[in-house]
């Protein structure tokens, strides 16, 4: 389900800013929509750290397949050859079991989420192995849907406002942060067509 919200701040993105405005209009029906799934979303992104967005999805379709289903027994199940046979780090593998394990022992509640800000979700969530930061924040965005997520160290949304904002010079993170105004309280959905800018197929975690 594509969030409200939407409509709305693509209506003011594109009358603050010419970029906005030309990407809503290049990908009019680029809208971000969730999975559902808590537990997938965040497998997702502890599967796309550090890689980029093609690779991650053959990581994924290959673990889809190996096994029995994408849940927290099943990953638990799953033998660590077999996980590292679909090309995860031995890291990540850990990351997984431990997600898994999270869930599996209710040592997460899933129910409180929707009724906590974006920082304490980052706050609940970093407590997880493996989830840091930028992991939680692709929870809020494409999970929770939160309207207004800067993911800083995101490295699509860095390139993309370094080329388009200046000429692909390299910015600092303190350089980045100081865009995080210029699109509030939309910064969910200006990531987005950011992201559309380098990446046209957009990504679903």
């Amino acid at each position: 389900m594509t969030p409200d919200y939407w409509q709305e701040a693509c209506r003011d993105l594109s009358k603050r800013c010419k970029l906005m405005r030309g990407l809503v209009k290049q990908y009019p029906a680029a809208n971000l929509r969730s999975r559902g799934n808590a537990f997938s979303t965040l497998a997702r992104a502890i599967v796309g750290q550090q890689i980029s967005v093609k690779a991650a999805q053959s990581v994924w379709n290959r673990v889809v397949e190996a096994a029995d289903a994408i849940s927290p027994p099943a990953i638990l199940a799953m033998e660590v050859d077999a996980m590292r046979a679909c090309g995860l780090s031995g890291s990540k593998v850990v990351y997984l079991k431990d997600l898994a394990r999270h869930f599996d022992d209710k040592l997460v509640n899933t129910r409180r989420w929707p009724h906590m800000s974006d920082d304490e979700v980052i706050e609940d969530l970093v407590r997880v192995k493996g989830i840091g930061r930028w992991s939680a924040e692709m929870f809020l965005i494409f999970y929770l849907m939160r309207g207004n997520v800067f993911p800083v160290d995101d490295i699509g949304l860095v390139r993309a406002i370094e080329k388009h904002f200046h000429n692909g010079e390299r910015l600092s993170k303190a350089e980045v942060v100081a865009y995080q105004e210029r699109w509030a309280p939309w910064n969910t959905v200006a990531t987005w067509y950011l992201w559309r800018s380098l990446e046209p197929v957009p990504s679903v975690y």
